[in-house]
């Protein structure tokens, strides 16, 4: 969830874990957070003296020539950076499209302002509207798109080293993804926690689900403290595993794909700046993303991307939806059929999963009614 392609705008530092005064872990994170500010301002200084070699990797900046790159083997380590544009085509809406982003239609639940939603400070003492809308988008309800299936083949492939997104659909685990496959930078709903720093009791999806749809505010069992799915909300941080991750994966990173993300949300937006300046960088979007301040490109500082100019050498945008865009480039590699045969045979899955999970559920409930309208034997007189 996110702008016309980006999740949760958290400008001041996305989603997922507990406001600090609630972290056992504070330090571990600003000391993660220090050593990737550290390796910035080495970046910046590098790029700015001109040090380090810039090799031209690709034949041609467009889509057939990162689709040869792909195929010439020399590519093994792909990293995906994805944001709400690669969702929106399950029925999700993102976060700031005008008029059917998500902020854009919250003023039903009277906010005091459309961010208060995912502001910790206002969950704690108002979070019916934050379950309301949970119960709208709720995982399970929504098949991944063809850009997630795209992400699955690269796994498949052995090309993924890590897929980093915004999103907390949790479509990427549907679609195959693992754990260890992904960096969920603005939480999850896979897993919740009660807010009490003295608890911190763990919940999983299905024992959320539960409560959401039952209209409950989720409360811990243990101590009744209020219970909240691991997303990162305004005045929390990041998880500690998006920075140390990235200190490894990036300067491995050999392809960088951006999909479905505005690149406007910090920390998460200056990852295209962490892969080496050789990596070509391939965005996918409705529109060019991350590019590079002009005063900033003509002194050659920063990492920003560079579509146009004269001296671009590495960025590819293919403008154009997720879904359209990952077909491109699975035709060119010669994965089209195989991609399209993936997502027809899962969502068929999926839709079989669900008619037998709604049967399943309709046979339970039936079965409380009849036990419901038994009538209790009289009791025989003695």
């Amino acid at each position: 969830m996110s702008d016309s392609s980006e999740s949760t705008k958290k400008e001041e530092v996305e989603e997922v874990t507990p406001e600090p005064e609630e972290q056992s872990d504070d330090s571990s994170e600003e000391e993660a957070a220090g050593d990737t500010d550290m390796d910035f301002l080495r970046n910046l200084f590098s790029s700015t003296l001109g040090l380090g070699s810039a090799d031209k990797v690709l034949d041609e900046l467009t889509m057939g020539g990162v689709a040869q790159y792909i195929n010439s083997g020399k590519c093994k380590n792909i990293i995906c950076m994805v944001g709400a544009g690669i969702s929106t085509s399950a029925g999700i809406p993102d976060f700031r499209s005008p008029g059917t982003g998500l902020y854009a239609n919250l003023q039903k639940y009277n906010l005091p302002y459309p961010e208060a939603i995912f502001q910790i400070d206002y969950f704690k003492k108002h979070p019916e509207p934050f379950f309301t809308l949970a119960k709208e988008l709720y995982p399970g309800q929504f098949k991944p798109t063809i850009c997630h299936y795209f992400i699955k083949m690269l796994k498949d492939k052995g090309l993924l080293r890590r897929c980093y997104t915004q999103n907390i659909d949790t479509l990427e685990r549907v679609a195959g993804l693992e754990g260890e496959d992904l960096i969920e930078a603005h939480g999850t709903f896979y897993t919740s926690h009660c807010v009490s720093f003295c608890c911190r009791k763990e919940y999983n999806l299905d024992w959320m689900k539960e409560k959401i749809f039952s209209d409950d505010i989720p409360k811990c069992d243990k101590c009744s403290s209020l219970v909240k799915p691991d997303i990162v909300f305004f005045g929390e941080n990041l998880p500690v595993r998006f920075f140390t991750s990235m200190k490894s994966d990036f300067p491995n990173c050999d392809l960088l794909i951006i999909m479905g993300t505005s690149l406007q949300v910090q920390p998460f937006a200056s990852l295209v700046s962490r892969v080496s300046k050789s990596c070509p960088r391939l965005l996918i979007n409705m529109e060019k993303a991350g590019q590079a301040d002009p005063l900033f490109g003509l002194l050659g500082i920063g990492g920003g991307m560079d579509f146009d100019s004269d001296k671009a050498y590495r960025d590819v945008a293919h403008i154009s939806t997720c879904d359209d865009g990952c077909l491109a480039l699975a035709d060119l590699l010669g994965w089209k059929v195989e991609l399209e045969e993936l997502v027809k045979k899962e969502h068929a899955r999926i839709d079989s999963q669900g008619t037998k999970e709604k049967a399943s559920d309709s046979k339970g409930a039936a079965a409380k009614t009849s036990a419901a309208s038994v009538a209790p034997e009289p009791k025989k007189a003695e």
